[in-house]
């Protein structure tokens, strides 16, 4: 089974020239990548003209990692429909307009037969956005990769990042995608999405969850498999969409960490 795009056209560009001049452009506009390939990283889900000039700067620190295949844990929030645990879903492939991206069938296996607290269901991936936008961005920078999609219901992300610990292996990269504060004025978005990173910095799993994040559970788990594995977080870039749009009456905030 290959799952559809459900935003192109909407959070980016559909015509795969255009999808693939923008994120181009994007990756061009972040720094340069240091040496070595971090072992996760966080990124904003938002429309690309917002969100987009932030989430480049996640996606270009993966730059060392082109000629390999990576497995790569992609975690984000289920949007529109609510259900218990945590989704890979039954696809086998994931299509953007950039090409297929072939799903790790047997490391999503491995997780089912774990605990089931992962589950198939495809329903709550159908509409969502929160892994799809992170796809062209990794086709782009990466040679090739299999994914295992993680999507985040009603789950407790403590118990998630146990079985995360138990299966992930040197090679294998995790990004997470979420978004910070959402629709606050500027000024007050600011302060909500500084005390989020400060405790993302301090790899304060429990903490992150009283922070205000949509995919604050996903984020927990990546926190808490950081922390256990010694991994450090770093901040790479921060903005609002006030930054892009003009309009700081009413933002959404997001943030691009790498974890090394």
């Amino acid at each position: 089974m290959t799952r559809k795009p459900a935003v192109a056209g909407s959070f980016y560009p559909a015509e795969p020239s255009q999808l693939a001049k923008m994120v181009e452009e994007l990756l061009a506009m972040a720094t340069s990548p240091p040496e070595r390939a971090p072992r996760a990283v966080v990124a904003p889900h938002a429309g690309y003209v917002y969100s987009g000039p932030v989430a480049a700067y996640s996606f270009r620190a993966l730059e060392p990692l082109a000629g390999r295949t990576p497995t790569v844990f992609l975690m984000g929030p289920a949007h529109y429909l609510a259900f218990e645990g945590v989704s890979t879903g039954t696809f086998t492939y994931w299509e953007t307009p950039l090409g297929e991206v072939p799903v790790d069938t047997d490391r999503v296996g491995a997780l089912l037969e774990r605990s089931p607290i992962f589950t198939a269901i495809d329903e709550p991936h159908l509409p969502e956005h929160s892994l799809e936008v992170e796809l062209p961005f990794l086709q782009t920078v990466l040679s090739g990769f299999r994914l295992v999609p993680l999507l985040f219901g009603l789950a407790d992300p403590l118990a998630v990042a146990a079985h995360l610990e138990a299966v992930l292996d040197d090679g294998d990269l995790v990004v997470v995608s979420t978004d910070l504060s959402h629709y606050h004025p500027d000024e007050t978005a600011r302060r909500i999405d500084a005390r989020t990173l400060e405790t993302a910095l301090a790899l304060d799993a429990a903490g992150l969850l009283q922070q205000e994040a949509c995919g604050r559970h996903p984020w927990a788990a990546l926190t808490a498999v950081a922390a256990s594995r010694g991994w450090r977080p770093e901040l790479l870039a921060y903005a609002t969409s006030g930054d892009t749009s003009g309009d700081r009456s009413r933002v959404v905030g997001y943030a691009a960490l790498r974890y090394d």
